[in-house]
């Protein structure tokens, strides 16, 4: 037996009011060829049907625990999630090998789990990962783009001794960018990989989660004050989402999210050297690409 196929995986969900794609995400968990050793799904306060899909789905499956949370009357991004998937985190009662936090708006292939595990199986310093996240355009499929080097944070699968080496998630917007850096700070590697195994259907928009993708944009761009990224990549990085759906506005928008924290003076992350070693990552990507332009 590989050390893959007998890597034991606790995966956690945050969700709230969650009817419309609940169901979906549960078929796929349910399908995997590597089932998960427990799947905790954190219910955050819903007033929809999502308690009563997650109660009659425990009752067929054995592996699938719920922990309910008192409704705080709205959804709470970044911080919120982070705190509900602490919860789940301290309700695994079995031993684990690596941690997933996994939304419950997606589909992905039966063998997912299977798949990945191999990955980390072929490379000791993959410290976390993910596949390429696509999501329905009329009837095609889009890629929302991602680095790399960055995992999604839908479906961000962690090896459990570098989770706990980085400290785990920051309860903050952008916690699913600080960590990977993080990781790169302690000499590891994390990868979203491009497999057609591993591909990952988002079943909304990217950042419409709380009331609309508008809002997502803003709360981006603040998020990325928080993390202390540079202002010339916070730019680079608007014009570049231009052409994602909010067209224009949506990257004009993640700017406006940053000069409006910096404005305020917003608290930023503090942990010795990170900002420093952030920055000069940021920099570094952006000397590339411009050097791929002038080529």
């Amino acid at each position: 037996m590989s050390a893959a196929t007998s890597a034991r995986i606790a995966v956690i969900s945050p969700c709230r009011d969650e009817e419309r794609t609940l169901p979906r995400t549960i078929a796929c968990m349910r399908a995997q060829t590597h089932p998960p050793a427990i799947w905790v799904v954190v219910d955050d306060g819903s007033t929809d049907r999502t308690p009563q899909i997650l109660a009659a789905a425990a009752a067929e499956i054995p592996w699938l625990r719920i922990v309910r949370r008192a409704d705080r009357g709205n959804r709470k991004v970044g911080g919120g999630v982070i705190e509900a998937f602490e919860a789940g985190l301290a309700a695994v009662d079995v031993e684990y090998d690596f941690v997933a936090k996994v939304d419950v708006d997606l589909e992905f292939a039966p063998r997912y789990l299977e798949h990945i595990l191999d990955y980390f199986d072929r490379d000791p310093q993959l410290a976390a990962a993910s596949g390429k996240v696509y999501r329905h355009d009329g009837d095609r499929l889009v890629e929302e783009f991602m680095i790399d080097e960055m995992v999604a944070g839908q479906f961000k699968l962690y090896r459990r001794k570098a989770f706990e080496q980085i400290g785990g998630f920051v309860r903050e917007v952008m916690w699913d960018g600080i960590d990977i850096h993080r990781a790169r700070m302690e000499h590891f590697r994390t990868a979203s990989l491009t497999d057609p195994e591993l591909g990952i259907i988002h079943l909304r928009v990217m950042g419409s989660s709380d009331r609309n993708v508008f809002r997502g944009r803003l709360r981006w761009g603040r998020g990325q004050w928080f993390m202390g990224s540079a202002f010339p990549y916070v730019v680079a990085s608007g014009i570049f989402r231009m052409r994602e759906k909010p067209v224009g506005i949506g990257g004009l928008l993640i700017i406006a999210g940053y000069l409006g924290a910096a404005l305020r003076r917003d608290p930023r992350y503090e942990y010795p050297g990170f900002r420093r070693s952030l920055r000069q990552w940021q920099y570094r990507r952006l000397r590339a690409l411009l050097s791929r332009g002038a080529r």
